[in-house]
């Protein structure tokens, strides 16, 4: 399977990168791009902090479901551990971090025993089932897919990395530091919101008192 995770300047991306760079811009009190291969200092400075992770860093902060990946994971059979746990997984070149590990396709079995080092996943058996925020193209490395309250959190994030760099930059960097704070919390927010009604599973001391409520009700009925 290839794996592809798309620069500001791929033509998928293009059109959101630029609007998420001058949103930076605007931001920090600066000229807008009128294109990503503008010659001026704030559109490299921007190119930067894409290049150095920043867009990776952003998706690292939640359980964006917008970027969320599930797979079937076989162990590979290359690596032999000498020991502990006997089956190695290496990790999807497009993960980002981690949501789930589960031995059943449903995700009704958290897997506990495991072990997590160095791009792999280490455990006994040979099949698992991962769920993780990617930066794959169909994922989290679509910008265009990106909600707006996240996108406006990048452009704060990315506002934030690059102000000091600016004229005058020192005087609002902590200003915009606290909104990328801001931003990140309400991104945050809103994705918890548009997830699915989670229920708690059930104990077995609450599945043993709801069994013996139902049956003594049962048996008032009966008689």
């Amino acid at each position: 399977m290839t794996i592809v995770v798309l620069g500001p300047d791929s033509d998928e991306n293009a059109e959101a990168a630029l609007l998420i760079y001058n949103d930076a811009l605007l931001i920090c009190g600066e000229r807008f791009l009128s294109s990503l291969t503008d010659n001026v200092e704030s559109r490299r400075l921007l190119d930067h902090v894409w290049s150095s992770g920043g867009a990776k860093f952003c998706l690292e902060q939640s359980q964006w479901h917008f970027a969320m990946r599930t797979q079937q994971m076989d162990y590979d059979s290359s690596i032999e551990p000498e020991f502990g746990f006997q089956r190695a997984f290496a990790k999807p070149d497009d993960w980002v971090v981690t949501s789930a590990l589960c031995s059943d396709e449903y995700f009704n079995q958290p897997l506990l025993q495991y072990a997590d080092e160095a791009g792999y996943w280490y455990c006994d058996l040979e099949t698992i089932y991962v769920r993780f925020v990617s930066n794959d193209v169909n994922y989290g490395g679509d910008m265009n897919a990106w909600p707006q309250s996240f996108r406006e959190y990048v452009a704060a994030y990315f506002a934030s990395r690059i102000v000091r760099k600016l004229a005058g930059g020192e005087d609002k960097a902590e200003k915009i530091e606290k909104l990328c704070k801001d931003r990140l919390l309400v991104a945050k927010n809103k994705a918890a919101m548009a997830e699915p009604t989670k229920f708690p599973a059930t104990g077995s001391w609450v599945s043993s008192r709801m069994f013996r409520s139902r049956g003594h009700r049962g048996t008032r009925e009966l008689s």
